[in-house]
């Protein structure tokens, strides 16, 4: 408690003032909880002051809330600078947010190990065998009218734990967004490619982000998109992903809200997208004293790179959504570039679709995905 009030002191939290007279005075109270590491063991005692929010009323104390959250891009943009700034001294951090955090003298390794285990546990895989990729490349999911009905609650909760993973396992995302589509009337085909995900994991749960101490912190996007993949509307899914140096910061597999009438608009679209998260870790960085200009965003598609330059073929877009369309306006402020990489270096691919081993492996290990031994 003593420590608690000690921070207060040191960061200025608060100044002694007058009580006002015609405002009600919020009290506070003590919230002590025991810190576990990922073993589940106590590792600290934590001591927490803080206001008693309950106590207010909407309209006489306040008019409207806010809450602010931690994004994990940003949580993750932290851990890559982690090895450049001074720690206060609690201890080396091991477990943050539910990411089981391991700092060697040559990097950061970022995983959920223990939660993929409990998972495993949960859903009762470990005697199942393994699989070596998601989702299989054969497989065309639908609604599957005809298919046998699950329960919605079971499969919900399936996919929610899912989800909570994808925080440190990109390798997953486009398999649980796929899955996640169905959530509404789910099927056990889709119960079935769930499971799936889960056997995969069964077969590599020591692996995470590797985020290693050496290399440069350029800022560099990848985009990509398939073309009209979803059996369903006929959507195609966006991929991009955001790369500090060759560390993964941040990444995203997006059905898209508008049909596109050909592969170079679905790209444009997903180029949109990645610009967006593009310029908000660019305004990140500057917490970093770390200015960007001309940030690269890799595409595999030279017509919607084209797009992006010629205002004549803007006449032959103006169907798609205006959101999308800001992305020219940074390309002539020079903010962003789109610059072109072949298919077989995009490392976004990941993201827009089921892929063979071999390929599925090599995008692995380019973004970073490693088992530590």
């Amino acid at each position: 408690m003593q420590e608690e009030l000690n921070q207060f002191e040191r960061n200025n939290v608060w100044e002694l003032v007058q009580r006002p007279t015609h405002q009600n005075v919020i009290g506070t109270k003590w919230v002590f909880r025991n810190k576990m590491n990922e073993e589940g063991s106590v590792v600290r005692n934590k001591a927490r002051l803080v206001a008693k929010g309950y106590c207010q009323e909407e309209g006489i104390d306040f008019d409207e809330t806010f809450a602010p959250v931690a994004r994990l891009e940003s949580i993750r943009m932290f851990l890559s600078y982690a090895g450049k700034f001074e720690m206060s001294m609690m201890g080396e951090l091991t477990f943050f947010l539910g990411l089981q955090v391991k700092q060697l003298k040559d990097g950061t390794f970022i995983s959920q190990t223990k939660y993929t285990r409990d998972l495993m546990k949960k859903f009762g895989m470990e005697e199942k065998s393994s699989v070596k990729i998601p989702m299989n490349t054969s497989v065309k999911m639908d609604m599957d009218a005809d298919g046998k009905p699950v329960d919605q609650t079971r499969s919900e909760h399936s996919l929610g734990s899912l989800l909570y993973l994808t925080a440190s396992r990109p390798d997953i995302t486009f398999a649980v967004g796929v899955c996640a589509r169905f959530q509404s009337a789910p099927k056990e085909s889709h119960m079935t490619a769930a499971k799936r995900i889960l056997r995969y994991l069964k077969g590599c749960q020591e692996v995470g982000l590797w985020y290693p101490k050496e290399g440069g912190f350029k800022l560099i996007g990848y985009s990509d998109s398939d073309y009209a993949g979803c059996r369903i509307d006929r959507k195609s899914t966006s991929g991009t992903c955001q790369m500090l140096g060759n560390r993964l910061i941040s990444w995203f597999s997006k059905k898209q809200n508008s049909i596109a009438t050909s592969t170079a608009e679905a790209e444009y679209i997903a180029t949109g997208s990645c610009c967006a998260q593009i310029l908000w870790m660019r305004q990140q960085l500057r917490d970093y004293e770390v200015e960007e200009k001309e940030i690269p965003i890799m595409c595999d598609n030279t017509s919607a790179i084209a797009i992006t330059q010629n205002p004549v073929l803007h006449s032959r877009t103006k169907h798609i959504d205006v959101r999308y369309h800001f992305i020219r306006d940074h390309v002539e402020k020079k903010d962003i570039t789109l610059e072109y990489v072949s298919t077989d270096k995009q490392l976004a691919d990941i993201f827009t679709k089921p892929l063979c081993e071999s390929r599925f492996e090599e995008l692995k290990h380019e973004l970073g995905l490693i088992e530590l031994s």
